[in-house]
C-alpha cells in the first residue's frame, strides 16, 4: 500500500533510476507541466508522473504567486541546442548585448549560467558577485545574468528572511540577491548563514520552528545552490569573501551600445535561452562531473575547491588559463590582506625570530617588540600579555614559562612555518 496521501507538487527531481523531472511554465497559456528525461535521453512532457512506490508527481500550480509573478523564472518548453560551445556563445552574446562586463568576467558569467543548470552534479560552488556604488550597473547585470540561470529567485537585502529560506528549500535553483550588504555585514546575520552554508552540498541551515501542537520542531532548510550577489562593499567575514568571483563595476565608461532601459525583447530572448539550457541539462546532466585536472596550479586548495566546478565546464584552455590568472591574482590579494592583519604581523614576528640563528629562544616579549615595530603606526602598543593571549587563542600556538619568562618553544617551529606559508610570509620580509 502506498504511503502517499496525495499528489506531490514538484519543481524538479533527480529520480533513483536516473530520470530527471523539471517544471515548465508557459506564460502565454498560464499552464504548468513536467518535462521528464529518461536515462536514455528520451524527453517527454506530462501533466503528472506515477512512480513505482505509488507517489504521484504533479507540477506546481500555474497560479502560484512565485511563478505567476515571475519571482521565480522557469523554462516554458524543452528547447534545442547543438553543442555546449555553441550554447555558451549564445549566452555570452546575450550578456554582451545588455550588460557591460569586462571580457574575462563576461566569459565567466556565461559559464556560470551553465553551471547553475547542473550545480547538483558538484559538491562545491563559487558565487558570482557584482560590487560597486549605486548607478554602476549592478542591478542590470544581476537581472540579465539571473534571467538565464536555473530557477532564479530574485530577492533583495531588504527582503524578509523567512520566505527566502522556504523558497530555496522548496525550489532550489539560483538565489539572485541585490543590495546584500544593506541587510547584513558579518557571519551572524540570517542571510549570511545562507551564503556561508550555501556553497557546499549537505550543509543545511537549522531554523527554529514549532508544529501545530506548539512543540519545538527545528527544521533543516536546504540552501545549497548557485548565487548571484550585488553589493557596494565587502563582507567582514574573510571566509565568506573567498567564495566569490567578483566584478568591480563602474570602473570604466559604459559602452555606447548598452541600452539604458531593458528592451521588451530581453525577456523573450531570455526565455528562449532558458528553454535551450533546459534541453542541455536534461541531456547532459549525467555526463557532468568535476575534473580535478583543471584546477589552477600554485593556488591554495580553498580557491581551487570553490572554482573547480566552473573550471570543469570550461572547454577552452585559453579561457581556463585566464581564470587561473585571476585566481592567482586573488590569492595574492588575500595573502597581502592576511600579511597586513594583526595575525599576519604576529606570524611575521614569530617567523623572523625562529629564522634568526643568533636569536636564541623565542620569548613572548621579543615577539611583542617586533610586532609593535611592524605596526609602528598604531597609537597603542601591544602588551606581552595581549600577544601571549593572541598566540594561544588565535594562532593556536603553545607558550611555556622558562626561567620566569614566557617563550614559544622550538617544538612550535613547524606550526609557525606552516602559518607563514598560509599568510604568504617569509623570514625578514619586513626588512627586505
Amino acid at each position: 500500500m502506498s504511503d502517499h496521501s496525495g499528489p506531490t507538487p514538484t519543481v524538479s527531481r533527480v529520480l533513483p533510476d536516473g530520470r530527471l523531472v523539471e517544471l515548465l511554465y508557459d506564460p502565454d497559456r498560464r499552464a504548468t507541466a513536467l518535462a521528464i528525461a529518461d536515462a536514455d535521453g528520451t524527453i517527454a512532457v506530462h501533466d503528472a508522473l506515477e512512480l513505482a512506490d505509488g507517489e504521484r508527481l504533479v507540477p506546481y500550480a500555474a497560479d502560484n504567486n512565485l511563478i505567476a509573478t515571475g519571482c521565480v523564472l522557469l523554462p516554458s518548453a524543452v528547447g534545442t541546442f547543438t553543442t555546449q560551445a555553441a550554447l555558451v556563445a549564445q549566452v555570452q552574446a546575450f550578456l554582451h548585448r545588455y550588460v557591460d562586463l569586462s571580457p574575462v568576467f563576461e566569459a565567466i558569467a556565461a559559464h556560470y549560467v551553465l553551471l547553475s543548470w547542473v550545480y547538483d552534479a558538484f559538491n562545491e560552488l563559487p558565487y558570482l558577485r557584482l560590487r560597486g556604488d549605486y548607478g554602476t550597473g549592478k542591478t542590470r547585470a544581476l537581472t540579465v545574468i539571473g534571467a538565464l540561470c536555473y530557477k532564479p529567485f530574485f530577492a533583495s537585502g531588504a527582503s524578509t528572511v523567512s520566505p527566502i529560506f522556504h523558497v530555496l528549500d522548496a525550489f532550489g535553483g539560483t538565489l539572485v540577491l541585490d543590495e546584500a550588504d544593506f541587510r547584513f555585514s558579518d557571519a551572524t546575520a540570517p542571510l549570511s548563514k545562507i551564503l556561508n552554508n550555501g556553497n557546499a552540498a549537505g550543509l543545511p541551515v537549522l531554523r527554529t520552528m514549532s508544529n501545530r501542537h506548539k512543540e519545538l520542531n527545528p527544521r533543516a532548510f536546504r540552501v545549497y545552490g548557485p548565487k548571484l550577489v550585488g553589493m557596494r562593499h565587502s563582507f567582514a567575514d574573510r571566509a565568506l569573501e573567498s567564495r566569490f568571483l567578483t566584478e568591480e563595476t563602474g570602473q570604466r565608461p559604459l559602452r555606447a551600445d548598452i541600452p539604458i532601459q531593458s528592451p521588451p525583447e530581453l525577456q523573450a530572448e531570455a526565455l528562449d535561452l532558458r528553454n535551450a539550457l533546459l534541453a542541455w541539462r536534461l541531456t547532459q546532466r549525467g555526463a557532468v562531473r568535476p575534473d580535478p585536472s583543471r584546477r589552477a596550479p600554485g593556488v591554495e586548495p580553498r580557491l581551487n575547491q570553490t572554482a573547480l566546478s566552473l573550471l570543469s565546464l570550461m572547454e577552452d584552455p585559453a579561457l581556463r588559463a585566464r581564470v587561473h590568472d585571476e585566481m592567482a591574482r586573488e590569492q595574492r590579494r588575500l595573502s597581502a590582506e592576511r600579511a597586513a592583519s594583526p595575525d599576519g604581523r604576529l606570524v611575521q614576528a614569530l617567523a623572523d625570530r625562529f629564522a634568526d640563528p643568533a636569536g636564541g629562544r623565542v620569548t613572548v616579549s621579543a615577539v611583542t617588540e617586533a610586532f609593535n615595530r611592524f605596526g609602528a603606526e598604531s597609537q597603542t602598543p601591544a602588551s606581552p600579555r595581549w600577544v601571549g593571549w593572541r598566540l594561544r587563542d588565535r594562532l593556536k600556538l603553545t607558550t611555556t614559562k622558562s626561567n620566569g619568562v614566557f617563550v614559544v618553544p622550538a617544538s612550535e617551529r613547524g606550526k609557525v612555518e606552516a602559518l607563514a606559508a598560509r599568510y604568504g610570509l617569509s623570514p625578514d620580509r619586513s626588512t627586505a
